[in-house]
C-alpha cells in the first residue's frame, strides 16, 4: 500500500497517467476513433477495388461492343428497346 500511495504522490507518474487517459478516452483523436476511421478506410479500399474489377469488365464490354456491329444491334434493342421502322416492339414483363 504504501508502495502504491509513492507512486501516486509523484508528480511524473500522475502526470503520465492523466496524459494516458486524455490520450486514449477523451481527445478527438482517439484509440476509438482512429480503430473506428481504420475500419472505414479498410472498407473503403475494398470498395476502390470493387470499382477497378467493374471499371474493368466494363471496357472489356464497351470493345466488344464497338468492334463488333451485330453486338451492337443486339444491345441496343434489348437495352434500349430500339427497332427498324418496318418492326413492331413488344415488351414482356414478368412478374
Amino acid at each position: 500500500m504504501k508502495k502504491l500511495f509513492k507512486y501516486s504522490s509523484n508528480f511524473y507518474v500522475v502526470a503520465t497517467l492523466f496524459f494516458l487517459f486524455w490520450m486514449i478516452f477523451i481527445d478527438s483523436n482517439n484509440l476509438v476513433n482512429q480503430i473506428r476511421l481504420s475500419k472505414k478506410l479498410w472498407d473503403l479500399e475494398n470498395q476502390k477495388e470493387f470499382y477497378h474489377e467493374k471499371k474493368a469488365q466494363i471496357k472489356a464490354e464497351r470493345e466488344a461492343l464497338m468492334s463488333n456491329p451485330e453486338l451492337l444491334e443486339k444491345f441496343a434493342r434489348e437495352r434500349y428497346f430500339m427497332k427498324k421502322q418496318t418492326e413492331d416492339l413488344y415488351v414482356v414483363v414478368q412478374k
